[in-house]
C-alpha cells in the first residue's frame, strides 16, 4: 500500500497532530477571551487575524482525527473542570519554555550565560513536570489512553471554535 493510499495516520503523525490541536484550542480560547479586553484597533485587527487563521488550523487539522490508529471510541465520564484551560495553558507554556532554552543553549558561545541558561532550562523542566503530573492525576491529560486524549482535542476544539469573541 502507497503512503497516498494508507487512511490511518501514523501514531507518531497523530501525536503532533494532537500537540498541535491541544496546544492552539487552548490558545484560541485565550485569544477570544482577550478581544473584548483590546482597544487599539490596530492591535485588535491583529488578533482577529491571528484568530481566524488558527480557527482554519484547527478545522483543518480535526478533519484528520478520523484517521488516527483508534480502534474505538468509549464515552469520557470525567468532567472537564473549569481550571483544565489554565492548567493547559501553563502545561503549553512549559513546553515553549523547553523548547525554546534548549535551542537558545545551542546557540549560546559565552560560559557563563550558557550556565544561566542550562540552570533555566532545568527549572522550566521542573515546571514542566509539575503542571503535567497535576493534570494528569486530575484526569485533564490522558497521556497513556490515545483515545481520551483525542476525544478531549476533538472537544476543546469545538469548543474553542464555537466561542465568541466580538
Amino acid at each position: 500500500m502507497s503512503l497516498d493510499e494508507r487512511r490511518t495516520l501514523a501514531w507518531h503523525e497523530t501525536l503532533e497532530i494532537h500537540e498541535l490541536v491541544a496546544s492552539q484550542a487552548n490558545a484560541l480560547m485565550r485569544l477570544k477571551m482577550s478581544m473584548k479586553k483590546i482597544a487599539d484597533a490596530q492591535l485588535r485587527s491583529i488578533y482577529h487575524n491571528a484568530i481566524q487563521n488558527m480557527e482554519i488550523n484547527l478545522q483543518e487539522l480535526i478533519q484528520f482525527y478520523p484517521s488516527a490508529p483508534v480502534p474505538h471510541q468509549r464515552e469520557d465520564d470525567a468532567d472537564r473542570e473549569t481550571s483544565a484551560l489554565f492548567a493547559g495553558e501553563l502545561l503549553g507554556l512549559s513546553k515553549a519554555l523547553v523548547r525554546n532554552y534548549a535551542l537558545a543553549i545551542t546557540e549560546t558561545a559565552t560560559p557563563v550565560l550558557r550556565k544561566t541558561l542550562t540552570n533555566h532550562l532545568l527549572r522550566a523542566i521542573k515546571g514542566h513536570e509539575e503542571i503535567y503530573r497535576y493534570m494528569y492525576s486530575k484526569g485533564m491529560y490522558p497521556s497513556y489512553d490515545l483515545e481520551r486524549l483525542l476525544k478531549n482535542d476533538l472537544q476543546n476544539a469545538q469548543k474553542a471554535l464555537s466561542m465568541r469573541y466580538e
